[in-house]
């Protein structure tokens, strides 16, 4: 897979070496901070840092730098960092941004480790600001010091107690109440330090732990890349968060995600800066349906990275996957005191693809004895108020966690009780340590402090929207069926010289002709087709072919064939074939006189089939992206599509199928034949290849394929190669030059 360098501007920039192991424990466990720009006044950000580092008991040196004190907040201060005469590990830099180049050489010639730059005014502001960005990022290359930032807002070392940020939500606040519902700690990497350190701070108001949180700021060297491939080889971070704008590292990062995969450790991503796809430049159906951030779609699905629309959803998936095991199956039990709030959850639950069953006789007999006549045992359980004054509720949650017919169980209860609890505490606990089950608690009431410590005692975080919980029991599901992809196997194809180069000089399309004839040389099977040239070759030709036919106009400079007459379906006898030929070619010469035309393609007509769509399209972060959906209208209608990362084993492939909405389509839909699943997959496989391999081609699509049924195999009806360099020059627009 190719992957585009990047540039230093703030934008791309070329990757430092990726990061291993443990390279940035010094980073995050320093053992020695200098604050340069350090001050007594802690309404200032300079005085804030060193105020969150002692509020936290940072066990280390702290060194102020600043020549206007002699101490700060009972701590020496130095006139500069070389003056301080001993080794450092990190320093905090927030001094204004002229400053900034000079005070980094100075903390080279010292020594220093690591740096992050808290000072705002780089490449964010554009202009000359971004030249002194450029001038850091080549004091890091030059230096070998690990710098992050500038615009950064710092970071957490919850476990080592380093607050290096000027953040709020790392304030000591004395009494008040901590919840700790949860053992399992998150890491989080923000690409603005205020959403990373509010999902901590939402977090830790759910009772979660934490390893670390930290922002990027502009990524002069230190990337999202490098925080989270440390994060995922982190014994210490069970679960890592994300909050994404772009990815300025991708081999660093794709790594990082693929060593993540191997080893089951979570990440969950919110990803923003959402493009509309038909901003971007469109030379197919494919295109115009993939905006940039498909590409990212692409990433997440391929390596398991569970996608969150807002933080709340983010925290949630979060909570959930750190306090409770995944689930085996999709089937949960509700189970409540309010039959209205049971009811709604389990609408909630089925909205998310989760089941809610009906429990078998055997169990509801179970708990029939447990709960008042007046109670349901059907699912949701509705134990009533009654059985939760005699224990009933929590001798029905012990008998679910032992069924096994239920995969999860989600507790909807009331806990707005200042002084009384609903199950008994250990009990709870232990059902909780247990980890049979999958346990998620929504109170349909706004929680008190005292029913919410209880449920953290026994080791749940209680979730502050239905909604959330529910999309967290979908991932949850979701995570538990996720199997890492089989590694696709590369091909060398010999494609004949000059294949690409017949394409249009503007937009950068090939023929169909052309384009399938660079797809049969890489070993995509086509069928038997004629392109006729002149009209002494069309008889013969249309013998070969067979009737019925299609006669297709080949021009590079005409991609909308339809548009100029050059399309005629179904024709069915020889003195219709000339026909339609002598009309196609008549009206190419009116309309577009001046086109290069190869002649007209002989097609025999499918036999019908499901129509599908496969797309690919070199993205410059990433490299080529798939795209698998259905065809016709379908495709533009419902945009009902399916990403990769390419190459994709056939395993991959068939995986991708199976997560269309329209599926049951390929599966035998109210009696109609299951189509050649087999053989599409095998089809989108090699296309992957294909793309891979190739990286002088921009665009693949085949639209459509038709899928016939079992054992019958797939016809290409049309074809569109783009060459890549073309694809790269063309200006955003909504049309689609090349659509045939």
């Amino acid at each position: 897979m190719s992957l585009a360098p990047q540039t230093i501007d703030g934008n791309m920039r070329d990757e430092a070496p990726p990061s291993r192991g443990r390279q940035l424990d010094s980073f995050f466990a320093p053992e020695s901070i200098a604050i340069i720009g350090a001050s007594p006044d802690t309404k200032k950000i300079r005085g804030l840092l060193q105020s969150m580092l002692q509020k936290n008991a940072y066990p280390g040196k702290l060194y102020p730098v600043n020549p206007s004190y002699q101490e700060i907040a009972g701590v020496r201060c130095f006139p500069s960092v070389g003056a301080i005469g001993r080794p450092i590990d990190l320093a905090l830099i927030a001094i204004p941004a002229p400053a900034v180049v000079q005070s980094l050489e100075e903390c080279a010639r010292a020594g220093v480790r690591h740096a992050v730059i808290i000072s705002s005014g780089f490449a964010e502001e554009g202009g000359s600001s971004t030249d002194m960005q450029r001038d850091i990022a080549a004091l890091a290359q030059r230096t070998q010091m690990r710098i992050s930032g500038p615009n950064a807002e710092g970071f957490y070392n919850e476990i080592g107690r380093v607050a290096a940020t000027f953040s709020p939500a790392v304030d000591v606040k004395p009494g008040a109440m901590r919840l700790a519902a949860t053992t399992r700690r998150i890491g989080i990497v923000a690409q603005s330090g205020g959403i990373g350190f509010a999902l901590y701070n939402r977090g830790r108001a759910m009772g979660l732990s934490f390893s670390y949180v930290v922002s990027t700021g502009n990524e002069v060297d230190l990337g999202i890349g490098d925080f989270l491939d440390y994060m995922v080889r982190d014994d210490e971070t069970d679960v890592v968060l994300l909050f994404l704008e772009s990815v300025r590292q991708p081999k660093t990062f794709l790594d990082a995600a693929t060593e993540a995969a191997r080893i089951g450790k979570p990440i969950i991503v919110a990803k923003i800066g959402k493009s509309d796809a038909g901003e971007r430049a469109a030379a197919s159906h494919t295109a115009s349906m993939t905006g940039w951030n498909a590409a990212y779609r692409a990433v997440f699905a391929k390596y398991g990275l569970i996608e969150a629309s807002d933080p709340d959803e983010a925290v949630a998936v979060a909570a959930a996957l750190t306090s409770t095991p995944p689930p085996k199956g999709d089937r949960a039990a509700v189970v409540t005191a309010s039959g209205g709030a049971g009811a709604w959850a389990a609408d909630i639950l089925a909205a998310n693809g989760v089941a809610v069953p009906e429990l078998s006789a055997e169990l509801q007999a179970e708990i029939g004895a447990l709960i008042p006549s007046y109670g349901s045992s059907r699912n949701p359980v509705d134990v009533t108020a009654q059985a939760i004054q005699t224990g009933g509720l929590q001798r029905v949650i012990e008998l679910l966690n032992e069924a096994n017919e239920i995969d999860l169980i989600v507790l909807v209860v009331s806990l707005a009780s200042e002084h009384r609890v609903l199950f008994e505490l250990d009990s709870m606990r232990s059902v909780v340590q247990s980890r049979r089950k999958t346990i998620l608690v929504y109170s349909y009431t706004i929680p008190s402090d005292f029913g919410r410590g209880k449920l953290a005692e026994a080791g749940l975080p209680v979730f502050a929207s239905l909604a959330d919980l529910g999309k967290a029991a979908r991932h949850l599901v979701a995570r538990a069926r996720f199997r890492v992809p089989a590694e696709a196997i590369g091909e060398q194809f010999q494609v004949p010289s000059g294949s690409l180069q017949c394409a249009n000089a503007s937009s950068g399309c090939l023929s169909e002709f052309d384009s399938k004839q660079l797809l049969k040389a890489c070993g995509v099977a086509l069928s038997e087709e004629r392109l006729v040239a002149n009209d002494e070759e069309l008889g013969s030709a249309m013998d070969e072919v067979g009737f019925p036919l299609a006669l297709k106009i080949q021009s590079a400079d005409v991609p909308h064939k339809s548009e100029v007459g050059g399309v005629r379906l179904a024709i069915g006898d020889g003195q219709s074939g000339c026909a339609a030929y002598r009309e196609m070619l008549a009206q190419i010469n009116a309309r577009r006189p001046n086109a290069a035309v190869q002649g007209v393609l002989l097609s025999p007509m499918a036999k019908p089939g499901v129509e599908i769509i496969i797309g690919t399209i070199r993205d410059d972060l990433f490299g080529p992206i798939l795209m698998v959906g259905f065809g016709g209208v379908i495709t533009e209608l419902f945009n009902d599509v399916v990403y990769r990362l390419a190459p994709v084993s056939e395993a991959e492939a068939a995986a991708m199928l199976r997560e269309l909405r329209s599926a049951p389509l390929l599966e035998g839909f109210r009696g109609a034949p299951a189509a050649d699943i087999a053989a599409l997959s095998a089809l989108i496989a090699r296309v992957s290849r294909i793309a891979d391999a190739l990286p002088e081609v921009g665009e693949i699509e085949l639209n459509p394929v038709i899928v016939h049924p079992t054992g019958e195999g797939v016809t290409i009806a049309d074809a569109l190669v783009v060459r890549k360099q073309a694809s790269s020059q063309r200006q955003p627009t909504k049309a689609h030059p090349c659509t045939h």
